[in-house]
């Protein structure tokens, strides 16, 4: 069920949070499905419900810094910089984790994943827990795994049933999921890029950030990780504008169960069909990360067998938007 996210609401949440229930909550990045981070088998209902390996590690959510030692050993000094500057946001470090503490959560590895969103939701949900005993989340997105995220309560019930707790906190602002480095092996190291891009990265805390398979140790499992992810059912292809008119104006009147999402206009020379169903790419990178998921989703609704989507520049700031749109295309 969907609930409007007052105080009741968000008490109503907590408690059944302590209680080892899932509930559907809003993040700025994307609705996650949350349970008590210590309860290891509340956290093993997510795993349940999404379909997801029990290997593959969810992220704890905390409401501020203080938290963090209760799951993590050790936070080096540039994550301590990375969270004095990005915290709460849409950034997850991952940390050496205390024995013993969230094991589900950490997929059977020594770390552990750690973000503070900001959503003034989940900060009360989060705050409302705390005072119930209920030190962190674990919530992943609210999806079936590999799939594509939710970034609205409606996605959320969609995809996991009327069943589910839902607290409603509008539209996600940011839209696709939190930046994600790697603390635990001497540099910041980026696994997930997000809205927090590189530059800002490196500026906050004094450090190159390194690739993944740079390091000389291997990084540690974490989410949205996989090659193939955030895929909606037709066929997502990647290519240029120029190589989408070229291809919509060879097909003409043929074009059938098509979704384009580019910055390509309909009166751009191309022309395109009745089968054809466009939607705008826009022009900044944040737009363009808060309408991804909601684009892939509708067009997924409409039954479209395949979507042509204008790969966006080759840019720190795309970043994000380019690793979403690449994992759901392979």
């Amino acid at each position: 069920m969907i609930l409007a996210a007052d105080d009741r609401a968000i008490a109503q949440a907590a408690q059944a949070l302590r209680d080892g229930q899932l509930v559907g909550m809003p993040t700025e990045t994307v609705y996650g499905l949350a349970a008590n981070a210590t309860d290891d088998a509340a956290v093993a209902k997510i795993f349940v419900a999404k379909g997801r390996p029990a290997d593959h590690p969810l992220i704890v959510h905390v409401v501020s810094a203080e938290q963090v030692p209760i799951f993590a050993a050790q936070v080096p000094d540039f994550a301590q910089r990375l969270i004095d500057a990005f915290w709460p946001g849409p950034l997850t470090l991952i940390l050496p984790r205390q024995s013993g503490v969230a094991t589900a959560s950490a997929g059977g590895q020594d770390s552990i994943g750690l973000r503070c969103p900001s959503h003034p939701v989940a900060q009360a949900l989060l705050r409302a827990g705390l005072a119930m005993g209920v030190h962190g989340v674990s919530a992943p997105s609210a999806n079936r795994f590999g799939r594509v995220s939710p970034t609205t309560a409606a996605h959320v019930q969609s995809e996991l049933g009327p069943d589910l707790l839902i607290l409603d906190g509008g539209e996600c602002d940011v839209g696709i999921e939190s930046t994600i480095i790697d603390c635990t092996r001497g540099e910041p190291v980026l696994l997930r890029p997000g809205q927090i891009t590189r530059p800002q990265i490196e500026a906050a805390c004094g450090r190159a950030v390194m690739d993944k398979d740079a390091a000389l140790q291997p990084a540690p499992r974490a989410s949205g990780t996989l090659e193939s992810h955030y895929a909606p059912r037709a066929k997502v292809r990647l290519m240029s504008a120029p190589d989408i008119a070229a291809k919509l104006q060879a097909l003409g009147p043929h074009a059938n169960n098509l979704g384009v999402w580019s910055v390509l206009r309909p009166d751009d020379g191309a022309g395109l069909g009745a089968g054809v169903v466009w939607r705008a790419q826009p022009a900044t990178a944040d737009q363009a990360a808060h309408a991804l998921f909601s684009v892939l989703r509708e067009l997924d609704a409409r039954g479209v067998q395949q979507i042509w989507v204008q790969l966006p520049p080759d840019t720190p700031e795309w970043e994000g938007v380019r690793d979403r749109l690449q994992r759901a295309a392979a």
